[in-house]
């Protein structure tokens, strides 16, 4: 076949350009909309399959609704759609011709906020809703705050139900002042739209009701995004972040070769690495080469020999010389190493109906590294509604604070603004196995 022949004929439309995957979270206070708003887009962009759609038809006609309740693609629980609420994060996939979306629905209820933190962990986009007719609410404050403490990049505030207030900017712009003033003291930059999810205006069509609105409908805002892969390709100019998650030691008789081997198994975090590169073993701060990369194959004579590594990869590493590596330690680019430390100050989520007990050790999971830890102290709860610093002695289920930890073992940390993965960490209460807190380090 000649080259001729590969090239496309005149007029063959072009493959659309691919924008990549973007992971994004809905949030806000509890009947703000934000299921129906998922049923609104999934409907809109013509990716709800045929027998799905017959299923909800019913469910809407056993309710006596005249029209399709799109919320019930993401209320998947039967409680859920007993009572008409989000409880558990819903997650929900879809696409149009240019990207690939994965949705987390989280709930609005206060007492399901651990869910929503859960959620945020992995977004690269938050939509908050607020409901046209009450405004920003606590919820609205609290799961905004916790999008800036998750570190999520971007924010778009949805005003929605516009239906229920005449399609009145007025009211809109009311709203938009009222969250300015509190974002302000977060510092944080949001966009503003206008919407109704219930009868599709200003989703993925702009409608005929909010023509005073000349900016872009949801969709094409998620579609402008910058995708997870952009993220990604900035994380891996950041220094090398690799936990070992296994130690591969294979046992074959029959292969003496395999006496030798001996492997670190894990996922690049931040950062790439390549044969030959310097390392460092956390926390025994011994300094080394990387002699091999592997993917899939652990043996020797395994052919996934990698020449380079790069974040998100999970691979498995061999060092030139012989160094005690264990799971939980990290291997480290040199440029840049991490804080080891046996205290850390972070801003920690309860997510527990317990209280937190300062006298109670805790145990603290951080990337693939386990410790005791007690409470070092609470310098401070923030007040959702204010902002404001106050003291505290025990904390309780959603509060946000301030806190610091001391440790049986030390970590190898970043701060969590600088790098997601070697910044949190979780609390488990070693009676009952529970992940009770969430913390971001500072």
């Amino acid at each position: 076949m000649s080259a001729i022949e590969h090239l496309p004929t005149a007029g063959t439309p072009a493959a659309p350009e691919d924008h990549g995957l973007l992971r994004f979270l809905t949030c806000g206070s509890v009947d703000d909309g934000k299921s129906t708003l998922i049923g609104r887009l999934l409907y809109d962009s013509r990716t709800i399959l045929a027998d799905t759609l017959h299923a909800i038809e019913r469910t809407s006609q056993k309710r006596g609704l005249s029209a399709v309740d799109l919320s019930l693609l993401t209320d998947g629980l039967q409680a859920e759609r007993e009572q008409g609420i989000t409880i558990d994060v819903a997650y929900r996939y879809f696409s149009t011709g240019t990207r690939k979306y994965i949705i987390a629905d989280a709930p609005g209820h206060e007492q399901y906020t651990r869910n929503m933190v859960t959620a945020a962990s992995t977004a690269d986009l938050a939509i908050i809703l607020i409901d046209a007719r009450r405004g920003v609410l606590t919820q609205t404050r609290r799961h905004s705050y916790l999008a800036k403490l998750m570190n999520i990049p971007r924010l778009v505030v949805a005003v929605n139900k516009m239906d229920l207030v005449d399609h009145a900017q007025a009211r809109f712009d009311e709203i938009r002042a009222d969250y300015e003033a509190f974002a302000s003291q977060l510092d944080i930059e949001v966009r503003f739209i206008p919407i109704s999810a219930l009868n599709g205006d200003m989703i993925v069509d702009r409608g005929d009701n909010l023509g005073w609105y000349e900016g872009p409908t949801l969709l094409e805002l998620l579609e402008a995004a910058p995708a997870a892969g952009a993220l990604r390709r900035d994380r891996e100019n950041a220094a090398l972040r690799f936990p070992v998650q296994y130690v591969c030691r294979p046992q074959d008789s029959a292969n003496p070769e395999l006496h030798d081997f001996r492997g670190f198994m894990g996922r690049i975090e931040a950062g790439r690495v390549a044969v030959g590169d310097r390392v460092v073993v956390l926390p025994s701060e011994r300094e080394t080469r990387v002699r091999e990369i592997r993917l899939h194959e652990s043996g020797p004579a395994g052919d996934g020999k990698l020449p380079f590594a790069v974040t998100g990869q999970s691979v498995t590493l061999l060092l030139e010389d012989d160094i005690d590596v264990s799971r939980g330690d990290s291997i480290v680019g040199s440029e840049q190493l991490p804080t080891v430390t046996r205290r850390i100050e972070a801003m920690l989520c309860w997510l527990s109906e317990s209280p937190l007990d300062p006298r109670r050790k805790y145990l603290i999971r951080h990337t693939t590294r386990e410790s005791k830890a007690l409470l070092d102290g609470i310098d401070y709860r923030v007040d959702i509604n204010s902002l404001e610093h106050q003291p505290a002695e025990q904390l309780a289920m959603n509060d946000i604070a301030r806190v610091a930890f001391r440790l049986a073992q030390p970590l190898a940390v970043d701060a969590y603004a600088d790098e997601r993965a070697t910044g949190a960490f979780i609390v488990i209460d070693e009676a009952s196995n529970n992940t009770v807190g969430a913390g971001m380090i500072v």
